[in-house]
């Protein structure tokens, strides 16, 4: 089986910086094609068939579309013949789309922007925020048998001249609760990481996906969307799924939430203080103390004094 290798595209993958428009009232939606040289996803317009009450029949129908001819002649499918979709399941407004083995025949450039197209299509519904691509049932892996992961629209961005999915290296900081969730402890975690990525958004995912080993406790649960990041002015803006709300663990106190997501943000050289909206609003409160309108900078005060600081490389 052939691995994924790097590959310097030469030409700008035409991907938005703020990631795909979901789809409109008349359940139009832009199912993502490629051009003839291969060099660029291009949107094509299309009328979803399925109701919006069954996701599963959506993603079958938009995957099906994108393995048909398009409507466009200068367009050609980004599904060839020789890749065949094996399922699709969808939770946690994730979807996971299985490939057959003949995936990893695939070019470079045929591979990533077949990435970028499914991810662009898939994340317009309104269930859907994130794809995850196996191969076979397996996960997808990089040139470097790293898994690839989860990926959203935003994490195709437009990046003339530079390497697609380069991998890159970063130790992170993070702060999870201890084991009491009155107080934060902090661990080092070393990570290879798309270099399309914001670190400000994998700061966030890496809380989501919690601390490695038993002796640090989880702040954000598994199920928390992130709507999306931005940095302005070395502030770091999170917009939160306004279910945030009603995941977080009762056991853990709400000024340990909170500095969980901003001790570890301000941690990074590009980040002075956090601002979180829920839903895109940030005239409430984030629980029952603190003020979405605030801004929040690193408290140290919370952070355990004696903690050992943990290591963990992934």
């Amino acid at each position: 089986m052939k691995r994924i290798i790097i590959f310097v595209l030469t030409a700008v993958i035409l991907l938005s910086m703020g990631g795909c428009t979901k789809k409109k009232a008349d359940n139009t939606v832009d199912v993502f094609c490629l051009n003839m040289d291969v060099t660029s996803s291009v949107p094509e317009s299309y009328v979803l068939r399925s109701k919006n009450s069954d996701v599963d029949k959506q993603v079958d129908e938009l995957l099906g579309r994108m393995q048909d001819k398009p409507e466009d002649s200068r367009l050609r499918k980004a599904i060839p013949d020789e890749v065949s979709v094996r399922g699709h399941e969808e939770k946690n407004y994730n979807c996971t789309v299985d490939f057959s083995k003949e995936y990893y025949d695939l070019t470079a450039a045929q591979e990533v922007l077949l990435r970028a197209s499914v991810v662009r299509t898939l994340t317009q519904l309104d269930s859907i925020s994130y794809v995850t691509f196996t191969v076979n049932s397996i996960p997808l892996v990089d040139s470097d048998d790293e898994i690839v992961g989860s990926m959203g629209a935003d994490d195709f961005v437009e990046n003339p001249g530079e390497q697609i999915n380069t991998s890159v290296k970063e130790t992170l900081t993070l702060y999870f609760a201890d084991k009491d969730g009155t107080g934060l402890e902090k661990q080092t975690r070393v990570i290879h990481y798309s270099s399309n990525i914001a670190l400000e958004k994998l700061v966030v995912e890496q809380l989501i996906e919690g601390p490695k080993g038993s002796k640090l406790k989880a702040t954000l649960p598994g199920t928390t969307k992130l709507i999306n990041v931005s940095v302005a002015d070395r502030i770091c803006y999170l917009n939160f799924d306004s279910s945030f709300r009603n995941t977080i663990d009762n056991k853990l106190t709400e000024d340990v939430v909170l500095y969980s997501i901003v001790n570890s943000l301000t941690s990074l050289p590009t980040v002075d203080k956090v601002q979180i909206s829920l839903d895109g609003e940030n005239d409430g409160m984030l629980l029952y103390n603190y003020k979405l309108s605030d801004m929040y900078e690193f408290n140290k005060d919370i952070v355990d004094s004696d903690d050992s600081t943990e290591k963990t490389e992934k």
